[in-house]
Protein backbone atom coordinates (compact mmCIF):
# COMPACT_ATOMS: atom_id res chain seq x y z
CA UNK A 1 0.00 0.00 0.00
CA UNK A 2 1.30 3.47 -0.93
CA UNK A 3 2.27 5.93 1.78
CA UNK A 4 -0.15 8.79 2.40
CA UNK A 5 0.85 12.30 1.39
CA UNK A 6 -1.01 15.49 2.31
CA UNK A 7 -0.56 18.46 -0.03
CA UNK A 8 -1.82 21.76 1.39
CA UNK A 9 -2.33 24.84 -0.75
CA UNK A 10 -2.73 28.04 1.25
CA UNK A 11 -3.26 31.59 0.05
CA UNK A 12 -1.05 34.56 0.65
CA UNK A 13 -3.48 36.23 3.04
CA UNK A 14 -2.86 33.46 5.58
CA UNK A 15 0.92 33.22 5.28
CA UNK A 16 1.50 36.98 5.23
CA UNK A 17 -0.04 37.87 8.62
CA UNK A 18 2.05 36.83 11.67
CA UNK A 19 -0.88 35.49 13.73
CA UNK A 20 -2.47 33.39 10.98
CA UNK A 21 0.95 32.22 9.79
CA UNK A 22 1.84 31.01 13.29
CA UNK A 23 -1.38 29.01 13.54
CA UNK A 24 -0.95 27.57 10.04
CA UNK A 25 2.59 26.42 10.81
CA UNK A 26 1.50 24.74 14.04
CA UNK A 27 -1.46 23.01 12.37
CA UNK A 28 0.51 21.99 9.29
CA UNK A 29 3.33 20.62 11.44
CA UNK A 30 0.77 18.49 13.31
CA UNK A 31 -0.49 16.76 10.14
CA UNK A 32 0.73 13.18 10.44
CA UNK A 33 2.90 11.56 7.82
CA UNK A 34 4.40 12.98 4.66
CA UNK A 35 3.37 16.42 3.51
CA UNK A 36 4.02 19.29 1.11
CA UNK A 37 2.95 22.94 1.18
CA UNK A 38 2.18 25.27 -1.75
CA UNK A 39 1.69 28.95 -0.88
CA UNK A 40 0.75 32.30 -2.36
CA UNK A 41 1.85 35.81 -1.40
CA UNK A 42 0.05 38.35 -3.55
CA UNK A 43 -0.59 41.06 -0.98
CA UNK A 44 3.08 41.24 -0.02
CA UNK A 45 4.01 41.52 -3.70
CA UNK A 46 1.54 44.36 -4.17
CA UNK A 47 2.87 46.18 -1.11
CA UNK A 48 6.51 45.88 -2.17
CA UNK A 49 5.66 46.89 -5.72
CA UNK A 50 4.02 50.05 -4.38
CA UNK A 51 7.10 50.91 -2.32
CA UNK A 52 9.29 50.40 -5.38
CA UNK A 53 7.04 52.44 -7.66
CA UNK A 54 6.00 49.41 -9.74
CA UNK A 55 2.39 49.54 -10.93
CA UNK A 56 0.19 46.56 -10.09
CA UNK A 57 -2.22 45.58 -12.87
CA UNK A 58 -4.82 42.87 -12.19
CA UNK A 59 -7.11 41.39 -14.84
CA UNK A 60 -9.86 39.02 -13.68
CA UNK A 61 -7.94 38.45 -10.46
CA UNK A 62 -4.69 37.57 -12.24
CA UNK A 63 -1.54 39.65 -11.93
CA UNK A 64 -0.09 41.04 -15.14
CA UNK A 65 3.65 40.37 -14.79
CA UNK A 66 5.95 42.63 -16.78
CA UNK A 67 9.73 42.70 -16.28
CA UNK A 68 9.56 44.94 -13.20
CA UNK A 69 6.73 42.99 -11.59
CA UNK A 70 8.55 39.71 -12.26
CA UNK A 71 11.47 40.98 -10.18
CA UNK A 72 9.05 41.86 -7.37
CA UNK A 73 7.20 38.53 -7.29
CA UNK A 74 10.44 36.58 -7.51
CA UNK A 75 11.82 38.44 -4.49
CA UNK A 76 8.60 38.15 -2.50
CA UNK A 77 7.31 34.67 -3.38
CA UNK A 78 10.61 32.83 -3.70
CA UNK A 79 12.36 34.89 -1.03
CA UNK A 80 10.55 36.69 1.77
CA UNK A 81 7.33 34.69 2.04
CA UNK A 82 8.83 31.30 1.25
CA UNK A 83 11.74 31.62 3.67
CA UNK A 84 9.54 32.88 6.49
CA UNK A 85 7.46 29.72 6.15
CA UNK A 86 10.53 27.49 5.98
CA UNK A 87 12.10 29.13 9.03
CA UNK A 88 8.85 28.81 10.96
CA UNK A 89 8.57 25.11 10.11
CA UNK A 90 12.16 24.53 11.22
CA UNK A 91 11.25 26.15 14.54
CA UNK A 92 8.32 23.69 14.76
CA UNK A 93 10.62 20.73 14.29
CA UNK A 94 9.79 20.20 10.61
CA UNK A 95 12.79 19.91 8.30
CA UNK A 96 11.60 21.91 5.30
CA UNK A 97 13.10 23.14 2.05
CA UNK A 98 11.82 26.11 0.05
CA UNK A 99 11.50 25.60 -3.68
CA UNK A 100 10.36 27.34 -6.82
CA UNK A 101 9.65 25.36 -9.94
CA UNK A 102 13.13 26.22 -11.20
CA UNK A 103 14.85 24.49 -8.26
CA UNK A 104 15.84 20.97 -9.30
CA UNK A 105 13.71 21.62 -12.41
CA UNK A 106 10.67 20.37 -10.47
CA UNK A 107 7.98 22.39 -12.28
CA UNK A 108 8.16 23.77 -15.79
CA UNK A 109 5.66 26.03 -17.49
CA UNK A 110 5.04 27.61 -20.84
CA UNK A 111 4.53 31.35 -21.10
CA UNK A 112 0.83 32.05 -21.43
CA UNK A 113 0.08 32.96 -25.06
CA UNK A 114 -1.28 36.40 -25.80
CA UNK A 115 -4.96 36.33 -26.74
CA UNK A 116 -7.19 39.16 -25.59
CA UNK A 117 -4.78 39.99 -22.74
CA UNK A 118 -1.00 39.95 -22.51
CA UNK A 119 -0.26 38.68 -18.99
CA UNK A 120 3.48 39.02 -19.50
CA UNK A 121 5.70 36.56 -17.62
CA UNK A 122 2.87 34.30 -16.48
CA UNK A 123 3.23 30.55 -16.89
CA UNK A 124 0.88 27.63 -17.39
CA UNK A 125 2.23 24.39 -15.91
CA UNK A 126 3.48 21.90 -18.49
CA UNK A 127 5.40 19.36 -16.40
CA UNK A 128 5.99 18.40 -12.76
CA UNK A 129 8.90 16.11 -11.85
CA UNK A 130 7.13 13.92 -9.33
CA UNK A 131 10.13 11.59 -9.07
CA UNK A 132 12.37 14.43 -7.87
CA UNK A 133 9.81 15.66 -5.36
CA UNK A 134 9.25 12.11 -4.11
CA UNK A 135 12.99 11.73 -3.47
CA UNK A 136 12.92 14.86 -1.31
CA UNK A 137 9.81 13.73 0.56
CA UNK A 138 11.12 10.20 1.10
CA UNK A 139 14.29 11.65 2.62
CA UNK A 140 12.17 13.15 5.40
CA UNK A 141 12.18 16.73 4.10
CA UNK A 142 9.01 18.78 3.55
CA UNK A 143 8.93 20.82 0.31
CA UNK A 144 7.49 24.34 0.55
CA UNK A 145 6.72 25.50 -2.97
CA UNK A 146 6.41 29.15 -4.01
CA UNK A 147 4.14 30.16 -6.94
CA UNK A 148 6.98 30.51 -9.43
CA UNK A 149 7.99 28.16 -12.24
CA UNK A 150 10.38 28.38 -15.19
CA UNK A 151 10.29 27.68 -18.91
CA UNK A 152 13.58 25.80 -19.30
CA UNK A 153 15.07 28.72 -21.25
CA UNK A 154 16.11 30.88 -18.30
CA UNK A 155 12.85 32.69 -17.65
CA UNK A 156 11.06 32.66 -14.30
CA UNK A 157 7.27 32.62 -14.67
CA UNK A 158 4.63 33.82 -12.22
CA UNK A 159 2.25 30.86 -11.86
CA UNK A 160 -1.11 30.31 -10.18
CA UNK A 161 -0.63 28.48 -6.87
CA UNK A 162 -3.89 26.50 -7.15
CA UNK A 163 -2.80 25.18 -10.53
CA UNK A 164 0.65 24.31 -9.21
CA UNK A 165 -0.83 22.44 -6.25
CA UNK A 166 -3.16 20.47 -8.50
CA UNK A 167 -0.45 19.58 -11.01
CA UNK A 168 1.92 18.59 -8.20
CA UNK A 169 -0.74 16.38 -6.63
CA UNK A 170 -1.33 14.63 -9.96
CA UNK A 171 2.40 14.00 -10.46
CA UNK A 172 2.79 12.62 -6.94
CA UNK A 173 -0.29 10.38 -7.16
CA UNK A 174 1.96 7.78 -8.85
CA UNK A 175 4.05 7.62 -5.67
CA UNK A 176 1.57 8.15 -2.82
CA UNK A 177 -2.06 8.10 -1.78
CA UNK A 178 -2.50 11.85 -2.11
CA UNK A 179 -4.89 14.05 -0.17
CA UNK A 180 -5.02 17.57 -1.66
CA UNK A 181 -6.29 20.34 0.62
CA UNK A 182 -7.22 23.75 -0.76
CA UNK A 183 -7.42 26.30 2.06
CA UNK A 184 -9.38 29.51 1.58
CA UNK A 185 -11.45 31.97 3.60
CA UNK A 186 -14.68 29.95 3.88
CA UNK A 187 -15.48 26.73 5.76
CA UNK A 188 -15.91 24.93 2.44
CA UNK A 189 -18.13 25.07 -0.62
CA UNK A 190 -21.35 26.70 0.57
CA UNK A 191 -25.01 26.48 -0.46
CA UNK A 192 -25.25 30.10 0.71
CA UNK A 193 -22.02 32.05 0.31
CA UNK A 194 -23.03 34.31 3.20
CA UNK A 195 -23.68 31.48 5.66
CA UNK A 196 -20.76 29.30 6.77
CA UNK A 197 -23.18 26.82 8.32
CA UNK A 198 -24.32 25.72 4.83
CA UNK A 199 -21.15 23.78 4.02
CA UNK A 200 -21.61 21.03 1.45
CA UNK A 201 -19.95 18.09 3.19
CA UNK A 202 -19.40 16.00 0.07
CA UNK A 203 -19.63 16.76 -3.63
CA UNK A 204 -19.48 14.60 -6.72
CA UNK A 205 -19.63 15.70 -10.35
CA UNK A 206 -23.37 15.08 -10.68
CA UNK A 207 -24.29 17.28 -7.74
CA UNK A 208 -21.67 19.85 -8.77
CA UNK A 209 -23.23 20.15 -12.23
CA UNK A 210 -26.69 20.50 -10.69
CA UNK A 211 -25.63 23.23 -8.24
CA UNK A 212 -23.76 25.06 -10.99
CA UNK A 213 -26.81 24.95 -13.31
CA UNK A 214 -28.96 26.40 -10.52
CA UNK A 215 -26.54 29.30 -9.96
CA UNK A 216 -25.66 28.15 -6.43
CA UNK A 217 -21.99 27.53 -7.26
CA UNK A 218 -20.73 30.53 -9.22
CA UNK A 219 -17.74 32.75 -9.90
CA UNK A 220 -14.25 31.86 -8.77
CA UNK A 221 -15.40 28.63 -7.12
CA UNK A 222 -16.08 27.09 -10.54
CA UNK A 223 -12.46 27.01 -11.80
CA UNK A 224 -11.34 25.88 -8.33
CA UNK A 225 -13.72 22.93 -8.43
CA UNK A 226 -12.97 22.12 -12.08
CA UNK A 227 -9.29 21.96 -11.19
CA UNK A 228 -10.03 19.81 -8.13
CA UNK A 229 -12.14 17.27 -10.03
CA UNK A 230 -9.44 17.06 -12.71
CA UNK A 231 -6.94 15.96 -10.06
CA UNK A 232 -9.28 13.18 -8.95
CA UNK A 233 -9.53 12.01 -12.56
CA UNK A 234 -5.71 11.92 -12.59
CA UNK A 235 -5.47 9.66 -9.55
CA UNK A 236 -5.54 11.95 -6.50
CA UNK A 237 -7.33 10.02 -3.75
CA UNK A 238 -9.10 12.90 -2.00
CA UNK A 239 -9.63 16.64 -2.36
CA UNK A 240 -10.72 18.80 0.58
CA UNK A 241 -11.77 22.45 0.33
CA UNK A 242 -11.81 24.15 3.72
CA UNK A 243 -10.44 26.86 6.00
CA UNK A 244 -6.78 26.71 6.99
CA UNK A 245 -7.93 26.62 10.61
CA UNK A 246 -9.57 23.24 9.89
CA UNK A 247 -6.28 21.47 9.10
CA UNK A 248 -6.43 19.86 12.53
CA UNK A 249 -9.79 18.28 11.66
CA UNK A 250 -9.87 17.09 8.06
CA UNK A 251 -13.43 15.79 8.51
CA UNK A 252 -14.63 19.35 8.13
CA UNK A 253 -14.99 21.26 4.87
CA UNK A 254 -16.08 19.94 1.49
CA UNK A 255 -14.80 16.56 0.31
CA UNK A 256 -14.76 15.83 -3.41
CA UNK A 257 -15.06 12.36 -4.86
Amino acid sequence: MADKLTIVKVGGKIVEAPDTLARLLADFAAIPGKKLLVHGGGRSATQLASRLGVETVMVEGRRVTDDAMLEVVTMVYGGLVNKRIVAGLQASGINAIGLTGADMDVIRSVKRPVKDIDYGWVGDVSRVDGDALARIIDSGVVPVIAPLTHDGHGHILNTNADTMAGATACALARHYEVRLVFCFEKEGVLLDENDDSTVIGSLDRVRYADLKSKGIIVGGMIPKLDNAFATIDAGVAEVVITKASNLVDMSRGTHLF
